[in-house]
């Protein structure tokens, strides 16, 4: 409302980049996580993996390779199974696309940056309670596995898709209860006043809070299907289940769902429990000035924020070829009998610790 036209002309454009970056961003994390995932094992079990397909001699060690696999994805033939409720079964995947771009669109990325006299937030959405805000956003991608099971009109994708969206449900609460003890420890629901508040190590998330750490990247395992919790696609026992019907793009795009929410939750992991952009004993936000060129400080931000994500990013493919799959009773009770009591007796007892120091 009091904002003048040069202002909303300047935040329009730096929303729309602002948009575009981070959405290219997330389309372009999944080819370069699949050959993660293939290099890294090979590296650990001293397998040469993927490292034949290149430019003309030039093999770059297989860096091209989820670019084949990505256009042979898409030139594929699409088999759309017969006795198919049709549109649930197109939109299903859109359903897991989308939530996981739009979680990605609320994390801090960087500081604040001046441009033009304007403050430029480096999220493509400010909102007061980011938490919240991710939470209702994230819970969307269980109705995209729920339908894609239901709408192949195969009883093993049925299958898959009952076992996926009651394991997404059942870690999402203790998901929820890890972050409460940082809301409180913090005082505030806006992720970037988190960030800003971690401005020393010992202020980290998860150096105040390490059990609610414990509990996060537990649950984040779940909340993606990563091994050990990858359940909902046992091949052993599912036949990939909820995607078992879908081929072509469809298929790619549940995989790009499932690496764009590891991305944000790793993301979202060192925005909470290490510190975000920030570098430890050191304000990035003096670059612009000591440097003299505005954005500076935004663009390191940015990559400091991308390391630490990284390092999240490379723990689930250590975790998947290290720790063998759960089975389906294990799962549920460990979200049930075990994260959920410490996750209450968590919250119970930073409450009471802050009480006490604070009053």
């Amino acid at each position: 409302m009091g904002l003048t036209m040069n202002e909303f002309t300047v935040q329009f454009i730096a929303t729309l980049l602002k948009f575009a970056v981070i959405a290219g961003l997330c389309i372009n994390i999944p080819p370069i996580m699949v050959w993660a995932e293939r290099r890294v094992p090979a590296f650990m079990q001293r397998r040469k993996g993927p490292n034949r397909v290149g430019i003309f001699k030039w093999r770059l060690y297989g860096l091209l390779q989820s670019a084949a696999d990505a256009v042979k994805l898409i030139f594929k033939e699409e088999v759309v199974p017969e006795g198919a409720a049709k549109a649930f079964y197109h939109i299903a995947p859109v359903f897991s696309v989308f939530p996981a771009i739009m979680v990605a669109m609320a994390i801090p990325y960087g500081p604040d940056i001046q441009l033009f006299g304007y403050t430029i937030p480096l999220s493509v959405i400010r909102v007061d309670v980011g938490f919240l805000f991710i939470f209702a956003i994230s819970s969307l991608a269980v109705y995209g596995v729920t339908i894609a099971g239901w709408a192949s009109n195969n009883k093993y994708s049925l299958l898959g898709a009952l076992r996926a969206s009651a394991q997404m449900i059942s870690y999402e609460i203790p998901l929820g209860m890890s972050l409460i003890p940082i809301v409180l420890l913090y005082g505030s629901l806006d992720l970037n006043t988190i960030v800003i508040a971690q401005s020393q190590i010992w202020k980290w998330g998860v150096v105040l809070s390490p059990i609610s750490f414990c509990l996060f990247v537990i649950a984040m395992f779940a909340e993606t299907n990563r091994a050990p919790f990858d359940l909902a696609e046992a091949e052993g026992e599912l036949v990939a289940g909820f995607h078992t019907e879908y081929t072509s793009a469809k298929f790619a795009a549940f995989f790009l769902a499932e690496y764009v929410s590891m991305f944000v939750l790793s993301c979202l992991a060192a925005t909470v429990f290490f510190g975000g952009w920030q570098i430890p004993f050191f304000d990035i936000r003096s670059l612009d000035v000591l440097i003299g060129i505005p954005g500076v400080s935004g663009l390191v931000g940015f990559g400091v924020l991308f390391v630490k994500a990284a390092f999240f990013m490379w723990l689930y493919v250590w975790v998947r070829w290290t720790i063998p799959r759960f089975r389906y009773d294990q799962l549920m009770s460990l979200g049930w009998k075990f994260m959920i009591p410490i996750g209450l007796l968590n919250v119970v007892v930073t409450a009471i610790v802050l009480a006490v120091i604070r009053f």
